[in-house]
């Protein structure tokens, strides 16, 4: 089958977490034999950004990271009708222009054989929701929502025909375990400023705790500040700005222990989503300790795949005793890889994938083999 997927980018992961998510699952397609191609816009706010912020060389690397992915850019006079023609599956990300929203719509209104769907993966519909009410999904096939409170939010707002849960996931063709390469610091936390939807967890959590153990940390991400630079600075924490994301597994193996803090927004209104950052951490098999978060919908084992620390204090404590007790250690990180492994990978996302598609009547299974039904 022919997967065409619409994005902000595939080519620039710069605060653009579902470029990490979209890599995975398209390179997974083609695993199993199917075409994946990402259609982005030709001045897409994440790739813009990195350029400026990284230059050229950081957008050019994306095709020495991920052999044999595709991404087309589109202007105003793209033929979009013309391009995804001959697709079976079309999905759609809530980045994408409202305009080109409803006009990929009307295509498939129009007689279009490809199954449509719509892909969501942030806060807006709770948080703004009439930028995302404004939005005509009539004539899609089904929404893609990644979390089941967001999936609850689109059906009691009557947007989309049939709502299905597709949370993120783990690459763990790229996200592995690195035994080979030594330690050379204590804590990492990879994870944007993020609008200050999260300083204060973020001085209560990181800053805090690490300037109280003395520990070498490093944090990686971007649209930091230069006041929120300064206090990591105070703290004795080294600011590494933008990491691609290929590199990451290399910088978390190089660590003793990683966190995840989550933003207020979807603490408060998206409850039992976590962001993309934990499955990838616990696919390393780094030990994690998190800010809390309700997970909702058992994704975890709490206590066992990673730690919850409710306050500062606590996180304090149990950065302590992970980075103190190799045996603590050691079961977070075999448990956590136990769980992606299990249930958490892009493998799953695309099992999952297919499964809503058959139940949509896009694919049947002929002989053993799924095809679309056209």
């Amino acid at each position: 089958m022919k997967f065409v997927f619409y994005t902000n980018s595939l080519v620039s992961d710069w605060n653009h977490g579902n470029a990490h998510f979209l890599r995975g699952v398209m390179r997974d397609l083609q695993r199993r034999g199917h075409d994946a191609i990402a259609l982005e816009p030709v001045d897409s706010w994440s790739r813009r950004n990195l350029v400026a912020d990284q230059g050229e060389l950081a957008a050019a690397r994306f095709a020495r990271d991920f052999p044999g992915l595709r991404s087309r850019q589109y202007g105003p006079a793209f033929d979009h009708e013309e391009e995804i023609e001959d697709a079976d599956v079309v999905i759609v990300h809530e980045w994408t222009e409202p305009a080109l929203i409803a006009r990929l719509g009307l295509y498939r209104k129009n007689g279009a054989s490809f199954t449509l769907l719509f892909h969501d993966t942030h806060h807006r519909a709770v948080s703004e929701a009439t930028s995302i009410a404004t939005l005509d999904l009539s004539n899609y096939d089904g929404v893609l929502a990644f979390g089941a409170t967001l999936k609850d939010r689109y059906e009691r707002a009557g947007w989309g025909r049939s709502v299905f849960v597709w949370h993120e996931a783990a690459d763990d063709a790229l996200f592995r375990p690195l035994p080979e390469i030594d330690k050379t610091g204590d804590l990492i936390w990879v994870g944007n400023w993020g609008d200050g939807e999260r300083t204060a967890e973020i001085d209560e959590y990181l800053i805090g705790p690490s300037a109280a153990l003395q520990l070498d940390t490093v944090v990686r991400g971007v649209r930091y500040p230069t006041d929120a630079k300064s206090r990591l600075c105070a703290a004795g924490i080294r600011y590494g700005g933008w990491i691609a994301n290929a590199d990451v597994p290399r910088a978390f193996a190089q660590h003793r222990v990683t966190m995840h803090i989550p933003r207020a927004p979807y603490v408060r209104q998206l409850p039992g989503i976590p962001t993309i950052r934990v499955f990838e951490a616990l696919a390393c098999g780094i030990p994690l300790i998190s800010a809390p978060w309700p997970d909702d919908e058992n994704l975890f084992r709490p206590g066992l795949d990673f730690l919850f620390a409710r306050n500062g204090a606590q996180m304090t404590r149990h950065l302590q005793d992970v980075l103190n007790d190799a045996e603590l250690a050691q079961s977070l990180s075999s448990s956590g890889l136990e769980t992606i492994a299990a249930r958490h990978t892009c493998r799953h996302r695309v099992d999952e994938l297919l499964s809503i598609l058959t139940k949509l009547g896009s694919i049947r299974s002929v002989d053993g083999h799924v095809e679309a039904i056209r």
